[in-house]
């Protein structure tokens, strides 16, 4: 039995329980997290669920959903608009018909919601935060950083109403929250969290006008968003002064990726081949960019590959 926006119906977890109870049939639902958090259905159905996160379209998927060819220009459009499936309906051709349903995608889970969920009455305020965290996708920053920003603003508030406003975009699967992780003392840190967007093509509506310069964010987030679905761990990596990009592991797998636009420098190539170098295991170690197919050969153990490529990967 599947039954959608399951949360929309009241007391749900009653006809679930019994329809359990009699044991006719496996019971699949879906619903918005904005709504219903996984916390409460623990709660409300005893346990008795196993919780399933379901991500926009990773690339493949996209170009599947598509009809598209495996390409440089194929993977600009997913860059570009990311993975929501509904876009296979609207097609991708016309990109004002893309830029108002991702609008209405925002206004629908932020601005309906959210607010309604938690109550929000500084709507500007998370209207604000949202644009500040889209345009500072994997940078490190605090709430007391962003109370400082707002005040240059004009916009007073406090960091634990930052923090809170954080932590209900996080729950409803808009941003991701990744910690940092010391390498070498191999335990995670309390402090430089940075954060992500669920969909690609969601950050670049909200963030809006023109994007040549943000690359290097979106391919850090196109990163994140393919380790996490492939069910990694993923976290910031720190290493004495250094960072590496992302830690990801899970069960019986480590591996260590730096992301960068173009290797076009003997000072990119020592930065982003240096760190890794640095990091003693035997884990695989990439540098993913956008340089041609071909890249640079690989070194120390360290694979160079392409972003395509790289999107393209199930095992590492």
């Amino acid at each position: 039995m599947f039954i959608d926006e399951v949360q929309e119906i009241d007391n749900f977890e009653k006809a679930l329980l019994s329809l359990l109870q009699d044991g006719l049939c496996e019971i699949m639902v879906t619903g918005s997290n904005a709504k219903m958090l996984s916390g409460e259905l623990s709660t409300r159905l005893r346990g008795r669920y196993i919780d399933y996160r379901i991500h926009s379209l990773s690339y493949l998927e996209f170009i599947e959903f598509h009809n598209l060819d495996d390409s440089d220009s194929s993977l600009k459009l997913f860059l570009q608009y990311g993975g929501l499936p509904q876009l296979r309906q609207l097609g991708i051709d016309d990109e004002d018909i893309v830029d108002d349903y991702l609008s209405n995608v925002y206004d629908t889970i932020v601005l309906r919601d959210v607010i309604e969920r938690e109550n929000i009455r500084n709507i500007p305020l998370l209207r604000t935060l949202v644009k500040f965290v889209s345009d500072n996708i994997g940078k490190q920053f605090s709430a007391r950083s962003i109370v400082k920003f707002l005040k240059s603003q004009n916009t007073d508030t406090s960091v634990n109403m930052i923090l809170n406003y954080i932590e209900y975009l996080c729950n409803a699967f808009i941003i991701d929250r990744v910690g940092r992780y010391n390498i070498h003392g191999k335990k995670l840190l309390k402090m430089g969290d940075k954060f992500y967007f669920e969909d690609i093509g969601l950050r670049n509506r909200i963030i809006g006008g023109n994007r040549q310069f943000d690359i290097e964010k979106i391919m850090e987030n196109a990163v994140y968003q393919h380790l996490s679905r492939l069910g990694y761990n993923v976290y910031v990596g720190q290493l004495l002064k250094s960072e590496i990009d992302f830690v990801a592991e899970k069960t019986g797998s480590t591996i260590y990726v730096q992301v960068t636009y173009l290797l076009q420098s003997q000072e990119t190539l020592d930065r982003e081949f240096g760190n890794l170098k640095m990091i003693k295991d035997n884990h695989p170690k990439y540098v993913v960019s956008m340089d041609s197919m071909s890249g640079y050969a690989n070194e120390d153990g360290i694979r160079h590959i392409h972003l395509r490529k790289f999107l393209t990967m199930s095992d590492y």
